[in-house]
């Protein structure tokens, strides 16, 4: 269980709904920020084909990817995790 909003407990979401939220917040901090994947591969020192796979929900980052990832989505890792929470919120189960 993880801790939820007010202290509640919820379930631990699958790996792969974990890696589709990801992906989600990904591609639209991206857009946000106006960059193409490109772009943001040269940003985050990533190739860009990975940057698709993990905006597809096909990969599931390391913690040293997150980082440049994050880093180059101009976030704090810990925001990038927490917009991918807040997408996990809004799909429905």
């Amino acid at each position: 269980m993880v801790r939820g909003g007010q202290g509640k407990a919820r379930p631990v979401p699958a790996p792969a709904d974990f890696q589709r939220a990801l992906g989600a917040a990904v591609q639209k901090r991206r857009k946000e920020l106006g960059l193409t994947q490109e772009q943001l591969s040269l940003a985050a020192t990533l190739h860009q084909r990975w940057i698709s796979n993990v905006e597809n929900g096909g990969r599931n980052p390391s913690y040293a990817s997150l980082r440049r990832l994050a880093s180059g989505l101009d976030l704090t890792t810990s925001e990038l995790i927490r917009r991918a929470e807040a997408v996990e919120g809004e799909e429905p189960t």
